[in-house]
């Protein structure tokens, strides 16, 4: 281009107020601010999940008697009620009521008045919704009293 072609173009571009390139482009900066938001937003969601409050056993000083150790294995095929002797009782799997009853009729025992924790063992096949319905018939009756209420996970061997 010749100079005196410049700076004709110069003349025009600067008595028009009109510019050439120049121009932030502003998208790519969006997509990104999209992007980061998004992900914001899927990952607060599973920081908002349900936690349950467990313990791990103990035994209280003082106390002379033998723990009951009550544990309680579910698998697709009903749930097993252990204690230290061995296996209390076979309850149907879905037999919540049953299995209320037995750990019912186990804390009501002299020995075992004082004992609230118990150890639940699943299966890998079963569904958490079981799991959680055993913990909560173990935890208390029906009209709130407490029976076991300091849950423990145990790992089925």
């Amino acid at each position: 281009m010749e100079r005196s072609a410049l700076r004709a173009k110069v003349r025009r571009l600067a008595s028009t107020g009109e510019e050439q390139g120049g121009e932030l482009n502003v998208v790519p900066f969006l997509d990104i601010i999209m992007n980061v938001l998004m992900f914001v937003l899927a990952t607060v969601a599973i920081t908002f999940t349900a936690t349950i409050e467990t313990r791990p056993p103990s035994t209280k000083p003082g106390h002379d008697a033998k723990p009951l150790n009550l544990s309680i294995l579910i698998s697709d095929d009903g749930m097993s009620v252990k204690t230290r002797n061995g296996t209390v009782a076979q309850i149907a799997q879905g037999d919540y009521a049953g299995l209320q009853r037995c750990v019912a009729s186990l804390k009501s025992s002299a020995d075992f008045a004082d004992e609230t924790s118990v150890t639940l063992s699943a299966s890998a096949d079963v569904r958490y919704e079981s799991l959680i319905a055993t913990m909560d018939a173990v935890r208390s009756t029906d009209d709130g009293k407490d029976l076991f209420p300091d849950v423990a996970f145990g790992v089925v061997r």
